[in-house]
């Protein structure tokens, strides 16, 4: 299909678009673009149509189509945070500040994107990990990436993405458990995804866990 795109053939660009633009959406969703995600997703496409001249034969379009839309999302968040906390300080200059609802919309999308029952608890406890370990956790469990894409989409060795996984997979079992009540529902609810539990353990070498 790349190859038929790199050929000018702009109806096999229009057919990737359509092949991975929900999972590419619930990514950018999944990263906190909330209302944004629509504009994400295109910027996204765009910049991946003009780097396909880079993309290497053989390799996995969707990874590399998502590692695209992680960065844009990354940026995109980054950019909206800064035009909040500008918008705040101006207001807490003028005596009117409001308060915000910072956030509340990406953690909203955050959680239609998750089916289990304790939802809102997985929700939090997603929040408050490291970023790099909620991003192995949103790749492998919640877009159902094989281990090999996740490696792929995050730019980091397998062994990596299961040391990550492991690592995440306990901490949110702490937070949930930090939360009362039994959690180990939802923490199942997560793992179920991928099929993988939270005793996993690298097999290989791992790297910048």
């Amino acid at each position: 299909m790349v190859a038929r795109v790199r050929n000018g053939e702009t109806e096999a660009y229009a057919e990737l678009v359509r092949a991975h633009a929900e999972t590419a959406h619930r990514l950018a969703r999944l990263l906190g673009a909330g209302a944004e995600a629509e504009d994400v997703v295109q910027n996204a496409f765009i910049k991946a149509y003009r780097a396909l001249g880079g993309f290497r034969d053989g390799a996995a379009f969707r990874p590399w189509l998502l590692r695209i839309v992680a960065n844009e999302t990354k940026n995109t968040v980054r950019a909206a945070a800064r035009r909040r906390a500008a918008t705040e300080r101006a207001g807490a200059l003028a005596g009117g500040a409001a308060a915000g609802g910072a956030g509340v919309a990406a953690a909203d999308l955050m959680g239609l994107a998750l089916a289990a029952e304790r939802r809102e608890e997985l929700v939090t406890a997603l929040r408050a990990l490291r970023e790099r370990h909620r991003e192995v956790v949103i790749h492998r469990y919640l877009l159902d990436l094989d281990e090999a894409e996740t490696a792929a989409a995050l730019g980091v060795p397998r062994g990596t993405v299961k040391s990550r996984l492991s690592r995440a997979l306990r901490e949110l079992a702490r937070l949930l458990g930090e939360g009362g009540g039994s959690r180990d529902g939802a923490a199942g609810g997560v793992r179920g995804r991928g099929g993988a539990g939270a005793g996993e353990r690298e097999g290989g070498g791992v790297g910048g866990a």
